[in-house]
């Protein structure tokens, strides 16, 4: 009995598999891309109402002047904003904003202290709600803060990083606005003590 050499039984069911393919009903192919239109299109819709939300802007609206630096938090876009002293810095990053209305502040306030690697206590009012929360964290990956903060003039209130990621963009914290980690070091490193912020 002869051998049938095994690339040409590869070569067979390559071509056995492409003619079983191209025989596919058409039925089926149209049924599968009105499948992905209807999806592209959701996809779509959902990415216009993202950016329409998460749009640059521009700061004279907002401030008098850029000294020190200006942050604009945009509390229904879930976007903070940042423009160096000399305009030739503008960033746009997601952030995470408070659970609710009554944890949420609005107003003019300023960058009082700049910490890398911050350790995070609960404020007696998330003790209260959460007395299982443990009373202090150091730095490191189980901190609520992330890698780096910045203090504000109000009592409890930062710009901090988070280690949970599925945070932003969402109303997630307890007050604080949230950055991704990489994002709040660019924003630290950008930012000083002194930098103007507005929440609205």
């Amino acid at each position: 009995m002869t051998k049938t050499p095994s690339f040409l039984l590869n070569r067979r069911g390559f071509l056995a598999g492409s003619a079983a393919l191209i025989g596919t009903p058409a039925i089926a192919q149209s049924v599968a891309e009105a499948d992905t239109t209807e999806i592209e299109a959701e996809v779509s819709q959902s990415v216009r109402r993202n950016i329409s939300s998460f749009r640059s802007l521009d700061w004279r609206p907002y401030f008098s002047n850029l000294k020190n630096g200006a942050i604009l938090v945009d509390l229904d876009s879930r976007a903070l904003h940042y423009w160096s002293e000399d305009e030739s810095i503008y960033k746009l990053y997601p952030s995470s904003v408070p659970l609710t209305e009554d944890l949420t502040r609005r107003g003019r306030t300023k960058v009082t202290r700049k910490v890398d690697g911050p350790s995070w206590r609960p404020t007696p009012s998330m003790k209260k709600r959460n007395p299982d929360w443990p009373d202090f964290v150091g730095p490191g990956p189980d901190n609520p803060l992330g890698t780096h903060a910045l203090y504000l003039s109000w009592t409890y209130y930062r710009i901090h990083g988070t280690h949970d990621t599925r945070k932003i963009g969402r109303r997630s914290s307890n007050g604080c606005i949230g950055l991704y980690n990489e994002h709040i070091a660019e924003l630290f490193g950008m930012a000083k003590v002194g930098t103007q912020v507005l929440l609205i």
